[in-house]
């Protein structure tokens, strides 16, 4: 049963990756990168990695579609299409694409994989003292570039969702 979830979460994910990259609508391309994000957080809680599942749903199933639709909605760009790649580019991304996929399937492949026997379980109170913590091993650092991430991706949309076109429109009126 576990491996026909599997299956039905790597469907989603490459269906809908397929669908995020060649949407021309900036809206659609975001709620499809939602539904990769929720079945990737479905594929963590699948493994029982529950508290990376949750922050998968939290940070960026949760904070990050919902900065980019903010900035989309906040430049009323709402319904503007993406321009669409040149042909050298599209081809330039499917090589390095194809070159990733091949290094991964090596790595995976060659590397001798081993059982751990001695799992001990992680309590969701040890996490939160960890994340808060400034001593060795304390999680303060990553926890506030979350924040710039989260900063560096709403400054993104917004330029994306500005468009050129329209930078080239307020540029001429400014004259």
């Amino acid at each position: 049963m576990e491996q026909i979830i599997f299956y039905i979460l790597a469907a989603i994910i490459i269906v809908f990756a397929i669908a995020a990259v060649n949407s021309r609508k900036i809206l659609h391309a975001v709620i499809y990168l939602l539904f990769v994000l929720v079945a990737i957080s479905g594929i963590y809680f699948l493994v029982n990695y529950n508290f990376l599942a949750a922050l998968q749903l939290a940070i960026y199933a949760g904070g990050v579609i919902v900065l980019i639709i903010f900035s989309v909605m906040l430049t009323h760009n709402i319904d503007s299409k993406l321009d669409t790649a040149s042909l050298t580019s599209k081809i330039i991304a499917g090589v390095l694409s194809i070159g990733g996929i091949a290094t991964t399937l090596f790595a995976i492949y060659t590397y001798p994989f081993t059982s751990n026997d001695n799992f001990k379980g992680v309590e969701v109170s040890d996490v939160g003292f960890k994340m808060l913590s400034f001593e060795r091993g304390g999680f303060v650092l990553p926890f506030e570039v979350i924040s710039i991430l989260l900063l560096a991706i709403l400054i993104g949309a917004i330029v994306i969702a500005k468009g050129q076109h329209l930078i080239e429109e307020e540029h001429k009126q400014n004259q």
